[in-house]
């Protein structure tokens, strides 16, 4: 029975699942945390990797492959070490610099055609832009600009070398660069230089089933992902699906055989890790927003799920706009969140649960709107991810979206995906490995459009 690996290294924790390669049973697992910040030393998820793996997690693994967040500046010097810790996709400090690049190159839709996608302050060309004009003498230092999983794969690929000598990645992950045309598969090393006033080196891009080096053990290595990417694979997503993934941020995307290119900057143009595209919009307040709201009101998860749906549909009248760390759809990174429609009457622990989970998923409603204003087929919602297990968020859930939504079993979808693409670079052939998908079951309710028009109203207030 071959054994494959997959890494999930995501924003607050690394997963690590072991799979049958033939047929996708899991045999093992492990995980480790990260640190809860918006900036994190690379050698912290190394060694987090390691401790996730302990002595024998990976024994008799014959291939890993590792899916990151995306988005995240690694910058390394000429001996392959991080010249200051990697700015996360969460770090909004280069807003401004995202701003500057879109009218450098003469607009959003001049991005949107360069490289599907226009930049804001989560792609890495804005950081490196951050970088250059704050931290010029590390910038000065730079060799390497890598992404986590290219990192992470490096290292396992390199032993006790330099990972400059192993740097690989994928048209996933490097789709939400920046600086990577996914339609022509090239880099654009001119934005790159316009962006950060230097070209440094950038990872080889790998086919999607190829093997892209070997570890210490003598495991073959994938050539990763990102994690939207890798969720994708793991969720088995087949045309007509529409992934909602509920972790830090908030992701909805589907596979696509054609590209998208919003001038607009909702939707992202990404590639997937197969060969073809994976459109995404992203808002950055998910599953916080419900620790959030749990947090203030004094309770733990459950008994905070338990007040939301003791709670009417549309919360009584009260709205939150969840925008706690600056908000990506809408693009407004500097918002902060607010609560509308407070009265005496609605001002109770239970409409505030209501409207706290209400709100976080309207806003994931409007991403998957722009989806479907962009010529994706959206037939039914697959949502995932932790927040997914949480039963206000089920219940919930098909109150807002206009399509049936569906939750897969819980899972590490993005570790699965992952593992799966280890199976595919280990056995080769056109196509992942046949796994069985998770059952998933239908959840129950209908929409009520006055939820979303009373998120939409309050919304569009900022805009006046």
């Amino acid at each position: 029975m071959p054994l494959v690996a997959g890494v999930d290294s995501s924003t607050q924790s690394v997963k690590v699942v072991v799979r049958d390669a033939d047929t996708g049973a899991l045999v093992r697992s492990g995980r480790a945390g990260h640190p809860d910040a918006t900036e994190c030393p690379p050698q912290v998820w190394w060694e987090a990797l390691a401790s996730a793996c302990g002595a024998d997690l990976l024994a008799g693994v014959a291939a890993v492959g590792v899916a990151a967040q995306q988005h995240g500046m690694v910058a390394l010097d000429d001996a392959g070490r991080a010249v200051r810790p990697a700015l996360l996709w969460n770090d909004t400090r280069s807003a401004d610099a995202a701003l500057a690049l879109v009218a450098e190159l003469g607009g959003p839709a001049a991005w949107a055609e360069a490289v599907g996608s226009v930049p804001v302050a989560s792609f890495t060309v804005t950081k490196l832009r951050w970088l250059a004009e704050h931290e010029p003498a590390a910038a000065a230092r730079v060799t390497a600009v890598v992404l986590p999983h290219d990192y992470l794969t490096a290292r396992l690929a390199a032993g006790g070398g330099s990972p400059l000598d192993h740097l690989t990645t994928d048209r996933g992950d490097a789709s939400g660069t920046g600086y990577f045309d996914p339609v022509r598969s090239v880099y654009r090393t001119d934005l790159l230089a316009a962006a950060f006033g230097a070209r440094p080196a950038v990872p080889r891009v790998a086919a999607p089933a190829e093997v892209v080096g070997t570890t210490a053990d003598g495991a073959l290595l994938a050539a990763g992902t990102g994690d939207n990417m890798a969720a994708a694979l793991g969720v088995d997503a087949r045309p007509g699906d529409v992934v909602v993934s509920l972790g830090t941020s908030g992701t909805v995307f589907a596979v696509s055989d054609t590209p998208t290119a919003d001038a607009s900057g909702t939707v992202a143009g990404f590639a997937d890790a197969t060969g073809r595209y994976l459109p995404l919009a992203c808002t950055l307040n998910a599953a916080r927003v419900l620790s959030a709201g749990a947090g203030l009101l004094g309770v733990d998860l459950d008994s905070f799920a338990a007040l939301a749906l003791a709670a009417p549909p549309g919360a009584a009248g009260l709205v939150l706009l969840p925008y706690l760390e600056g908000e990506r759809t809408p693009n407004l990174p500097t918002a902060r969140g607010s609560l509308h429609g407070l009265t005496r009457d609605n001002l109770t622990p239970a409409t505030l649960a209501r409207a706290v989970v209400e709100g976080m998923l309207a806003g994931l409603a409007d991403a998957l709107d722009a989806l479907v204003g962009l010529g994706v087929d959206a037939r039914r919602v697959l949502l995932i991810g932790g927040a997914a297990a949480s039963p206000a968020v089920r219940a919930v859930a098909p109150t807002v979206f206009s399509v049936p939504v569906l939750a897969p079993q819980p899972g590490e979808y993005v570790a699965d995906g992952a593992a799966r693409q280890a199976a595919w670079a280990l056995g080769g052939g056109a196509a992942p490995p046949p796994w069985t998908g998770a059952a998933a079951s239908a959840l129950p309710g209908e929409p009520v459009p006055a939820v979303r028009a009373a998120y939409a109203a309050a919304r569009d207030a900022l805009y006046r």
